[in-house]
């Protein structure tokens, strides 16, 4: 198992910036595929983006393609979401997770791949 702790989520300008940081503890995360998802009040909770095993691969939501960028540090067990030219639409509480089942350069984007999820953390961009 592993657990998964979302931090540098904030109140930011629109146009401004984020880095999301997620800390695993447990089992090596080099073995699961790790993604980002977010909620917004009243909505499902949607993929933003993913990273293969080995980080050979990404993925990204139409919606943050081209403003965000995915990466991960296997040795110090992170995964990072930057966030750049953020919009009001992008406020949701941002969720880390990891998926055990997937294979090498394979990216999930299904929610319901994600065994592992984080606490969460706000993500509030002002107009």
């Amino acid at each position: 198992q592993v657990q998964l702790v979302e931090s540098g989520g904030g109140l930011v300008q629109a146009g401004g910036s984020l880095r999301l940081s997620c800390a695993a503890s447990g089992r090596t995360i080099g073995i699961y595929c790790m993604g980002w998802f977010r909620q917004a009040p009243g909505k499902e909770r949607e993929f933003v983006a993913a990273i293969s095993r080995s980080g050979g691969n990404t993925n990204y939501a139409d919606s943050v393609k081209g403003r965000c960028i995915i990466s991960r540090d296997n040795a110090k067990k992170m995964v990072y979401l930057q966030m750049n030219s953020l919009k009001p639409e992008d406020t949701a509480v941002y969720y880390c997770a990891a998926d055990p089942r997937v294979p090498g350069l394979v990216v999930s984007t299904a929610r319901d791949r994600y065994d592992y999820w984080g606490q969460g953390t706000q993500v509030t961009v002002s107009s």
